[in-house]
């Protein structure tokens, strides 16, 4: 794992003296460290499909904004004004660009941009010990259910065993090739209460394949003393550091069988190309942004996740995944979308004027860039908000305006990389508690992406027990490109 954090220390976690002797006695103990290795890679595709169909392939990168804390559908982008007051909430609908698509009055700037995306006002799934937020990441982000959920919905902490986060899988399947980062997840892991990260790294497929954390504010200044070759050690030594690993290795036969089954030289490698090159260095500069178009994109956490997300992007990162920067329980007027106590304050002063400008500018920015044809972009939380207000539907207490937890309908944005312009897919119920037209399944949104990246979602990889797990299992679906 590659953090960015302003300190000093390891480009990448690689073999330590520790683990050096560890290697050792390993082979002492007359264990294959090739064979163990090989399994702890848990290598991917065999017996994988070959794909196809609309917008197969079509997409270099995957910018994946995930609304953790369960935003309210109702309230943002499937409001229903002819419902009943408790249903409807305090919120006016405004006119967007698509017709018969119609937002909150808070979402202006998106509604101007609707043209470009599709809006999936019938993502739906039926909540088996998912109606809490940490299990529902799980699947949201993995394709799979936990195994382990408490009776609260908490979920144990990140496992080596855990299903590997989906960028984890597309950073393994599509490498790069490039001196860049494949999968960067920013500002902050998601968290719900004390469980920090789950489903947000590799999992089984071993800590190399976890996303490089950007554990700061874009808002602020960023530090990037850990992408910056230090003053006292020039370029020409860290070249000659650069081929360090390669001649050790040479002169240990026995131990280059396990580094190239763990692909160890790969990780060394794009450690110092990361250095040498300063592409990545420079992808994170926000400062080569004009104060006009940090503006755009508003001057919050999110908004500027967002920015950073198209300069990645834009400098080869696969995939990117924007964390709404609350976290998932927390405090609604301090930006958490988790509005048991209050819904309509904090949705109109603090958390819809920071991800309407984010949003729209984003998807007009990589038009007007043409990285949008080739720039796959989903914003979905992990479920929506209860229809009607006031009530328990997962055992949380809520105020009178509070909504509760509601996996059985809420929507999704996705755009690009070949996505139909200015259509709206499925249909809610008149009071957006169930689709009545086309439902679509979180892990079918994962399929989707796999699909669009040029991955089978029926490719097989392998856990660390050796155990062939599918990508995901379900279909993409290809609707949303017709």
């Amino acid at each position: 794992m590659f953090s960015i954090d302003g300190r000093q220390g390891r480009l990448c976690d690689g073999i330590t003296r520790r683990e050096m002797i560890e290697v050792g006695s390993a082979s002492l103990l007359g264990l294959s460290l090739a064979n163990v290795l090989k399994a702890e890679k848990a290598s991917a595709a065999e017996a994988a499909p070959a794909g196809g169909g609309p917008g197969f392939g079509k997409a270099k990168s995957v910018i994946f904004l995930f609304l953790q804390g369960g935003p309210s559908h109702l309230d943002i982008w499937d409001p229903k004004p002819d419902a009943p007051e408790n249903i409807r909430g305090k919120f006016n609908p405004i006119q967007t660009k698509t017709p018969g698509l119609i937002f909150s009055e808070h979402m202006p700037r998106l509604a101007q941009v609707t043209d470009k995306v599709t809006m999936i006002q019938s993502v739906s799934y039926t909540p088996v010990g998912l109606f809490n937020h940490t299990a529902a990441h799980y699947q949201m982000l993995t394709g799979y259910t936990p195994d382990k959920v408490s009776p609260s919905g908490q979920l144990e902490p990140p496992s080596p065993r855990d299903f590997p986060n989906i960028g984890s899988v597309i950073a393994k399947l599509k490498p790069t090739g490039l001196p860049m980062f494949p999968f960067v997840q920013m500002p902050r892991p998601m968290q719900e209460s004390n469980v920090i990260g789950k489903a947000g790294n590799a999992g089984f497929l071993g800590r190399a394949y976890d996303p490089y954390f950007l554990f700061q504010d874009p808002n602020q200044s960023l530090q990037m003393g850990d992408l910056t070759p230090r003053d006292d050690t020039p370029l020409a030594r860290l070249k000659r550091r650069s081929t360090l690993w390669e001649t050790v290795n040479k002169g240990m036969p026995k131990l280059q069988k396990a580094v190239e089954s763990y692909a160890l030289d790969d990780y060394y490698s794009q450690a110092f190309d990361l250095l040498l090159s300063g592409k990545a260095r420079e992808a994170f500069n926000l400062e080569a942004e004009t104060a006009e178009m940090r503006d755009r994109y508003g001057r919050s956490t999110f908004g500027q996740s967002c920015l950073l997300a198209r300069r990645l992007v834009e400098s080869g990162t696969r995939f990117v995944q924007v964390n709404w920067p609350a976290v998932a329980n927390g405090n609604p007027t301090v930006d958490a979308f988790d509005t048991h106590g209050a819904n309509f304050g904090p949705l109109k002063d603090l958390h819809l004027p920071k991800l309407d400008p984010a949003l729209a500018t984003l998807i007009e920015d990589l038009d007007q860039r043409g990285l949008l044809d080739e720039t796959l972009v989903l914003a979905i939380g992990e479920f929506g908000r209860s229809p009607i207000m006031g009530v328990s539907t997962s055992g949380n207490s809520n105020a009178p305006d509070g909504r509760d937890h509601w996996p059985y309908c809420y929507t999704a944005m996705i755009a690009g990389a070949g996505i139909t312009r200015g259509r709206v897919h499925g249909k809610s119920d008149k009071h957006a508690s169930s689709p009545v037209a086309d439902p679509v399944h979180p892990i079918e949104l994962l399929a989707t992406i796999y699909h669009a990246v040029g991955l089978s979602p029926a490719t097989t990889l392998y856990n660390d027990l050796g155990q062939p797990r599918p990508l995901v299992q379900a279909e993409p679906v290809l609707s949303l490109y017709s």
